[in-house]
Order: structure tokens, then C-alpha cells, then sequence
């Protein structure tokens, strides 16, 4: 499963109303390759499904993830901060055995 924090939430759909996107439009979730500690999140919205996608709601909210990705995704929340420390999208993983300084990335 993959859950979603009120302020992802709101967020969120914010952005979609920004961009014109109607309901067919959900969060494509992934983790690619990259960063310091080897592997990063990746975030787009999209409306179009894959034979293969994992595909949840929570809080009214559409999350699709490739089954690779969910390996590692598995049981994670998607928060937003908008604070002194820094603004923008976050993953609570419990996979994660550790990140690098700056959050963008992270290793199993």
C-alpha cells in the first residue's frame, strides 16, 4: 500500500488545477536510478495505465507505481513540507536504510 499525507493531498490537488488536468489524472509514483545514495523518487501525473501498474488510493487520491518500484516503495507516505527546512514533496520510507544530506535520495 501506499498512503498520502493531508498536506501531500492538498497539495496535490492544488498543482492539478494549476496544470487545467481533469479527474483521469492520477500520481505516477516511481524510483529510478540516481542521486548520492543510489536511488531517487520520481513523481508525474499521468492518465494513461500500464498492464503491469500497482495501483492504490488513499484519501480520495489516485498513486500508481510500477511493480519495481513498489518493491521499494512498499508501506511509504507521501507528505509535503512547506517549512523553514525546505518546501516540497517527501517520502516516509520504511524500506529506507539510509539517505543522503539533502533527501533526494536514498538506498536499501
Amino acid at each position: 500500500m501506499l498512503f498520502i499525507s493531508d498536506k501531500a493531498k492538498a497539495h496535490l490537488v492544488e498543482l492539478k488545477q494549476e496544470a487545467g488536468l481533469d479527474e483521469s489524472y492520477f500520481l505516477r509514483v516511481s524510483v529510478v536510478g540516481g542521486g548520492c545514495s543510489g536511488l531517487t523518487y520520481k513523481m508525474d501525473f499521468d492518465n494513461e495505465s500500464q498492464p503491469k501498474d500497482q495501483v492504490f488510493e488513499d484519501k480520495g487520491v489516485k498513486l500508481v507505481t510500477d511493480m519495481k518500484s513498489f518493491l521499494y516503495l512498499m508501506d511509504s507516505e507521501l507528505d509535503y513540507s512547506d517549512g523553514l527546512n525546505g518546501k516540497g514533496f517527501h517520502f516516509s520510507n520504511p524500506n529506507s536504510s539510509r539517505s543522503c544530506g539533502c533527501g533526494e535520495s536514498f538506498a536499501v
